[in-house]
């Protein structure tokens, strides 16, 4: 029962370095599998996952001290940089234990991994229950492996070939550890097994060492994607989820295990330059550019060690995942085969969702200015209808007039002559205009471009009208979709997500109008007579009894109406409710030189500012000095006042004393000082007491 009760309890794995790209998804994977999702072992007694659909790992494990991230709420713990003897700690806690070297030929990653295995070794004794080591390596091991007839071209080296593996000269130390792994004790009673799996370079979810591939072709960065080297070699590789699938797989079904090295590949074989060009056709224009190696390190595409892995040339076949696991496979057949949702994936990961809006309003109201302000914030493209018409038909002229039979080959460039006149003989037809439809053909293929459908567009004052926005984005009803839906269906990929329909006064856009300069007017329409007729026109538009807007409406893309003011010429305001709404651009956002441009008008503006508030403070300041002294002043002046009203006062209080002293006093105190000046008595004092005394006494007798 005890047992039992073990045995139902969720798998502690321990990984290292979980805040780095490989690590982190074999640690989402595991501590995200339920048992019965991809292995019929979870079903038996020996499986290591509960029941009740509960995860069956419980997964922890080290992130660097540079790591910025919040755990992830997929982890059970997370230990920050810690010391070896907590470390040590930490995997004694665990059931299994995995050392990932697998991303890098960094020497430090493999002494780390090599103390774990030592310090393990040396604990053995004391373990309570056997322990699993699983070294996810690199087939870097297997580099300079060559074929056992020399002659023989184009061979498949087979997993059961690992005794005969030769390594990469960067990649000694991980070949060198492979060996200690598998000189592990093997037996039944052994408290610590060990396996080592040489993954082929990984892919997916986001992407790191074929990212930059995937990012060039997303931007539309080069006409063509570069491919560093001459694309021949081929590349073993892995989705980064069945990796962890084979983790789980050494986990749960190890007693079935002959061999303790497992090669994790998939079925593919492409070269680099097929892994280039499928991701430049499913994400860019298709077309690869054959440069030498050293070019990425020019171009800062790849580091050296980069380089290393993406130069390999082995082709590997696997027998221990086709024959013993039960893997749920991601992505079997490989990139190539896979690229679609390999994209996909991509997008969603990185959050490269493309933005599309619609700018509608009447004319002069500044929809062209908050497009290309939008434009610049989002990084997305600016749809005019007069600008992608121009462009398509010198796209046409160009295929029509290139030499080059290898990029334009006859039929395309009969095509292209085809489609020019048709353009020229409508423009014939209607002075100088387009038929609609063929606008409406030119536009759909403009919003299903690559740009577009990567990064988002701005669409600058059309569709107009009710019926060109449905002939547009509407698609036709499919068999299986109810018709009477009220809703219409529409192409997701090429509607707006967002409309703004910005207003004004007739006035406020006739005044705008009238300020512009003849020579602007005239460019854009705006003299007075064409003016009038297209505000008119526009007016006459927004009473319709179906709307553009209704349309939208209708789709349930509900347009926010945003009023134009004089007050708000820079459209800061209009900008800012724009932003709220839409949300934060979603895409790599500036390149190196724009944030370095950006960071310094940041900068710039953080001096300006700093030295308008240290201004201001220096104002304010002076003005509080100044304040001071006035009151100060007052206060002096009103303290003057008090004294000569004090002194008024005193003077007004002692007036009847002095006339008494000068009555009774002064005359015989003055005889008497006379008296005592002349004859000079030794005590001067006594002798005025004696003359006063003396006169007084006289007095009281007469």
């Amino acid at each position: 029962m005890e047992s039992k009760k073990q045995q139902s309890l969720p798998t502690r794995v321990f990984i290292n370095d979980v805040d780095r790209y490989s690590s982190k998804h074999i640690a989402k994977f595991l501590a995200t599998f339920v048992a019965g999702e991809s292995s019929e072992e979870a079903e038996t007694e020996d499986t290591s996952a509960s029941p009740g659909g509960e995860p069956a790992f419980q997964v922890v494990g080290t992130v660097s001290a540079s790591a910025k991230e919040a755990k992830e709420s997929f982890l059970l713990e997370q230990y920050e940089s810690p010391t070896r003897d907590e470390l040590l700690e930490r995997m004694l806690e665990c059931d299994v234990v995995v050392y990932n070297i697998s991303e890098t030929a960094s020497q430090q990653q493999v002494e780390e991994a090599s103390w774990a295995l030592t310090a393990l070794q040396a604990e053995m004794e004391n373990f309570k229950s056997q322990k699993l080591f699983i070294l996810v390596s690199t087939v870097m091991t297997w580099a300079m492996t060559k074929p056992q007839n020399p002659d023989e071209t184009d061979v498949v080296l087979s997993e059961e070939e690992y005794i005969r593996r030769r390594p990469h000269i960067s990649f000694r130390h991980h070949h060198n550890l492979e060996k200690l792994v598998l000189k592990l004790h093997g037996g039944k009673k052994s408290q610590l097994k060990g396996y080592v799996v040489a993954s082929g370079l990984q892919y997916g979810k986001g992407e790191n060492l074929f990212h930059y591939f995937f990012k060039v072709s997303w931007l539309m960065q080069f006409p063509k994607v570069p491919v560093f080297g001459q694309g021949t070699n081929h590349i073993p590789m892995i989705h980064v989820n069945d990796l962890g699938g084979v983790i789980q797989n050494i986990i749960e079904v190890k007693p079935k295990l002959k061999s303790k090295y497992i090669l994790a590949v998939d079925d593919s074989k492409n070269t680099l330059e097929e892994i280039v060009k499928m991701i430049s056709y499913t994400l860019g224009s298709g077309d690869v550019n054959i440069l030498p190696q050293e070019e990425a390190i020019t171009m800062k595409a790849f580091q050296p060690e980069e380089l290393q892995f993406l130069s390999i040339d082995l082709r590997l076949d696997t027998l221990m995942i086709k024959d013993i696991f039960i893997l749920n496979w991601t992505s079997e057949a490989g990139m190539v085969e896979n690229m679609r949702s390999i994209v996909r994936e991509y997008k969603d990961t990185r959050q490269l969702l493309p933005i599309r809006m619609c700018i509608v309003g009447p004319p002069a109201v500044g929809k062209t200015t908050v497009a290309e302000k939008l434009c610049s914030h989002y990084q997305i493209h600016h749809i005019t209808i007069k600008e992608v018409i121009e462009e398509k038909i010198t796209q046409l002229k160009e295929t029509v007039d290139s030499d080059d039979t290898d990029l334009v080959s006859e039929e395309v460039s009969a095509a292209a002559q085809k489609q020019l006149e048709t353009l020229n003989k409508s423009m014939e037809m209607n002075a100088g205009r387009l038929a609609d439809r063929l606008v409406f053909d030119i536009l759909e293929e403009k919003l299903h471009s690559k740009p577009c459908s990567n990064q988002g567009f701005i669409l600058d004052g059309f569709p107009k009208t009710y019926e060109q926005a449905r002939t547009i984005f509407t698609e036709e009803a499919t068999e299986n979709e109810d018709v009477s839906l009220k809703a219409p269906v529409y192409n997701k990929q090429i509607t707006p997500e967002h409309v703004f329909a910005l207003n004004a006064s007739d006035d406020f856009l006739k005044e705008r109008a009238q300020g512009l300069p003849q020579s602007v007017a005239e460019e854009l329409g705006y003299t007075q007579e064409e003016f009038t007729a297209r505000l008119r026109s526009n007016r006459e538009r927004s009473t319709a009894e179906e709307t553009l807007l209704d349309y939208f409406d209708e789709i349930e893309i509900h347009p926010e109406h945003i009023e134009v003011t004089t007050g708000d010429p820079e459209y800061t305001g209009v900008m800012k409710k724009i932003i709220k709404m839409v949300g934060a651009p979603k895409n790599y956002g500036l390149s190196p030189e724009e944030q370095e441009v950006e960071s310094r008008h940041k900068e710039e503006g953080r001096r300006l500012k700093l030295a308008a508030e240290a201004a201001e403070k220096k104002r304010r300041n002076e003005a509080a000095l100044a304040a001071m002294a006035a009151q100060y002043e007052e206060w002096q002046n009103n303290l003057s006042e008090v004294r000569r009203q004090e002194e008024e006062l005193l003077e007004a209080r002692c007036l009847p004393l002095r006339n008494y002293l000068m009555k009774y006093v002064m005359p015989s105190l003055s005889e008497a000082m006379l008296e005592c000046s002349r004859i000079k008595p030794e005590d001067p004092v006594d002798f005025l007491a004696e003359h006063l005394l003396s006169n007084n006494n006289q007095e009281e007798q007469h």
